[in-house]
């Protein structure tokens, strides 16, 4: 028969200390790895306030490295990161806050380059399909829909 690992709350404060320094973490991650580790909530409560004391979970510091690392190498927009932190309940203020960091010429550069590139490498003959492709990508990685369709009607 097979049997459930237990840890002592201490053993498991160690573990999530480990898991929060390899990469940032935010604490509905946390929450369901020690769920996982069948803690009962009180030792999750604990746990979650120890890390959050020694600084191993931040949800500030998260949430600017999620949106930095996420619009920096999967070229996302607002609205898709806006999305994901939320269903990682990250709260309005902070998610704004994370946003602030990239700049407005960043945020447009990023775009145009992605889209033209995209637009570049669609092999469509019919113009509208075309138009439809890009939007479908555009929106999918989260962009504006003003910025989707300016660009799409300026490209084709």
């Amino acid at each position: 028969m097979f049997s459930k690992k237990t840890y002592t709350v201490d053993e498991a404060l160690k573990r999530m200390e480990r898991y929060c320094s390899y990469q940032e973490r935010c604490h509905k991650e946390v929450i369901q790895k020690l769920r996982g580790m069948y803690m009962i909530p009180d030792a999750i409560d604990h746990i979650v306030v120890k890390l959050m004391q020694d600084n191993f979970l931040n949800e500030e510091r998260y949430a600017k490295a999620f949106v930095s690392g996420k619009f920096r190498i999967k070229k996302w927009g607002k609205v898709r990161l806006t999305r994901e932190l939320k269903q990682k309940d990250i709260g309005k203020t902070l998610i704004t806050m994370a946003l602030q960091t990239i700049t407005d010429q960043e945020y447009l550069e990023t775009f145009h380059a992605m889209a033209e590139k995209k637009a570049e490498s669609i092999k469509e003959t019919n113009v509208l399909k075309k138009k439809k492709k890009l939007a479908d990508y555009l929106f999918y990685r989260g962009w504006e829909s003003h910025l989707v369709y300016e660009k799409v009607n300026e490209v084709f």
